[in-house]
């Protein structure tokens, strides 16, 4: 049975394996930032690694999900289509 995606999980549920969810995209992406720099400092065990790497990928997924559902929520108030923004 697949596991199911983070978009089906409620937020602060999770696997076991990555954690729970953040509450907000704002603490997603801080949390990926923070794990993007461990990662590339080249400093974790090889263990550490993977599951750091399996958790970002949980995160990244989780605010592309936000994201996205941000965006059909603008489409769905602006009658489906996408208004340029004429900035002053």
């Amino acid at each position: 049975m697949p596991a199911k995606a983070p978009a089906d999980v409620p937020a602060g549920a999770g696997s076991p394996d990555t954690g729970p969810l953040p509450a907000s995209y704002e603490a997603g992406l801080q949390e990926l930032e923070r794990l993007v720099t461990e990662l590339e400092s080249g400093q974790l065990p090889l263990d550490q690694l993977l599951g750091s790497y399996q958790r970002g990928a949980v995160l990244l997924a989780f605010c592309r999900d936000r994201l996205q559902a941000v965006e059909d929520q603008i489409k769905v108030l602006d009658a489906g289509s996408l208004k340029v923004w004429a900035g002053e």
